[in-house]
């Protein structure tokens, strides 16, 4: 069963399995129930999760209950203990939403919680992160998740995400990383063959690798960049326990009141 999923897993984009789970999920989640791990997203538990991994294949990476990673959990950790995120109603824009949120948010913001992409089929909005159609100060929180990498001109939709947040509003703006990590970020344009982007970037259809300078990245934008290793304030019996990403930064950038 491992080496099954683990293929399955390497080989399909998680946007399509996220797309036709279905019963194969349900199939799954009653192959690996159990109480040795759980999900802090769908609270389910299991007697592990899923491997996953593109390039170098992760154990207990992937929730078989709702498909979260190991980041999705530490997002959704970080949002219930370091935010107001689920103690009132506010406007939200998630830029490709991941869907083992999308209801889960809905339900908590309502008609506030927007998802906006330019392909995601759970959108609600499609638009250009380059230039959105919202006005200026619509948004309290703005969720974009390794998305950045993707993006012709990251800045560029940094500023707009900065456009759109409400003065005070923040924005969690997660990238990868792949070592050996670089001191300055690396992207070159001259550079379009999948094979070589893999090799430079991590990823085939990445353009770009970040680096230390992430940060400074972010405050070109005009917001204000926080880098929070949450993860290391939590107990190792809870990072154990929901399987979190121990060298996962959690970066949060700040519009100015």
């Amino acid at each position: 069963m491992n080496s099954v999923v683990s293929f399955i897993t390497r080989k399909i984009p998680r946007k399509y399995l996220q797309q036709f789970s279905g019963i194969g999920q349900r199939m799954l989640m009653l192959a690996y129930r159990g109480s040795k791990v759980m999900c802090p997203v769908c609270e389910n538990k299991f007697r592990k999760f899923l491997p996953y991994g593109r390039l170098k294949v992760r154990e207990n990476a992937l929730c078989p209950g709702c498909l979260a990673l190991e980041r999705h959990r530490l997002i959704w950790i970080y949002l219930k203990e370091k935010t107001d995120f689920f103690t009132r109603a506010q406007d939200v824009l998630h830029i490709a939403p991941e869907s083992c949120f999308i209801d889960r948010f809905e339900k908590m913001h309502g008609t506030k919680y927007v998802t906006a992409d330019a392909e995601s089929p759970w959108a609600k909005v499609k638009l250009d992160v380059h230039s959105m159609s919202f006005p200026d100060n619509q948004f309290d929180v703005v969720l974009c998740n390794h998305v950045l990498e993707h993006v012709k001109d990251d800045i560029q939709a940094m500023r707009e995400i900065n456009r759109v947040l409400k003065p005070g509003g923040y924005a969690i703006l997660q990238v990868p990383f792949f070592n050996p990590i670089p001191e300055k970020t690396i992207e070159d344009d001259s550079i379009t063959d999948p094979v070589e982007r893999e090799q430079v970037y991590g990823q085939s259809d990445h353009v770009r690798k970040y680096g230390h300078d992430y940060c400074n990245r972010i405050e070109q934008s005009g917001l204000t960049a926080i880098a929070d290793s949450f993860v290391k304030e939590l107990m190792p019996e809870t990072i154990d326990r929901f399987k979190l990403p121990l060298n996962e930064i959690i970066y949060k950038a700040v519009k100015a009141s």
